[in-house]
């Protein structure tokens, strides 16, 4: 445990505390920081939607077009049930996984950019 005098970070306020500060007390400058995390954040979210929405909206039109054989029946579900089961999850954990991870990144990113400024 480090003891340290109270006051020794009060009195250097920096400029780093002000832009932290900026950021908390929602000043002009701070609401100009955090409308540009909510648009980075947005366009992954979009981003994700995009990669998740447009592979499940084509394997529809994919599997009507698609000639299923009989033999292809495996466990008495039909190939179009096989394909529209586990990848379709699959694809929805690790959409998933990789959006937490970015935001998150985004964040600290954000947050290391306030801290500098």
């Amino acid at each position: 445990m480090s003891v340290s005098h109270p006051r020794t970070r009060a009195a250097r306020p920096g400029r780093r505390d002000a832009a932290v500060r900026d950021v908390h007390e929602q000043t002009p400058l701070g609401e100009v920081y955090m409308k540009a995390l909510m648009r980075t954040q947005l366009r992954l979210g979009l981003l994700v939607c995009a990669a998740v929405c447009l592979p499940l909206a084509a394997l529809p039109l994919l599997l009507g077009r698609v000639p299923v054989p009989h033999w292809a029946r495996p466990w008495g579900a039909g190939l179009p049930w096989l394909v529209l089961g586990p990848p379709v999850y699959a694809l929805l954990v690790a959409a998933g996984i990789c959006y937490v991870r970015r935001a998150e990144r985004n964040e600290r990113d954000f947050d290391e950019h306030v801290r500098r400024s």
